[in-house]
């Protein structure tokens, strides 16, 4: 069984700008900078295309972790997918998408996950995991948008 959740954003940046921010290895490690987030493998500046891969190493829950993960699809400026090729996760996905939005873009993270470790795991996910990555992405996405957020 996943956890998926979902987070939305509107912008008045316009698709492809913000479509081009979520996949900038520098803006990515610039948002988690107080996971001490780091591209160590793969593609570690600059933008991440399809099929190519980026091994991240950072800090949560005080522990270091390592995750590299995949673009396994990609459609510009609409959308793309990024998933866990190793890492914490049993799976991970990540659906990143762009909806022109007025006079910008709304920007749509859609996440599945599910933890190891059978029914440990399972408690962790629903207890702990879903609301903390849910977080972490809604400010990720409060640094892509930087001050052009419509609330």
């Amino acid at each position: 069984m996943a956890v998926t959740f979902e987070c939305t954003k509107r912008t008045s940046m316009p698709p492809a700008e913000m479509f081009d921010r979520a996949r900038n290895i520098d803006v990515h490690k610039d948002s988690l900078a107080h996971s001490r987030e780091e591209a160590i493998g793969g593609v570690t500046s600059g933008l991440i295309s399809l099929g190519e891969e980026v091994t991240w190493r950072a800090h949560h829950f005080g522990v270091p972790l390592r995750m590299t993960s995949r673009i396994t699809e990609m459609h510009a400026p609409d959308y793309f997918v990024d998933e866990q090729v190793s890492g914490p996760f049993r799976r991970f996905r990540h659906l990143h998408e762009f909806r022109a939005d007025g006079a910008g873009t709304l920007m749509l993270d859609r996440i599945e996950f599910s933890a190891p470790f059978g029914p440990l795991g399972r408690l962790v996910e629903k207890a702990l995991l879903g609301r903390y990555l849910k977080q972490l992405i809604e400010r990720r996405n409060r640094h892509l948008a930087g001050g052009t957020l419509i609330e």
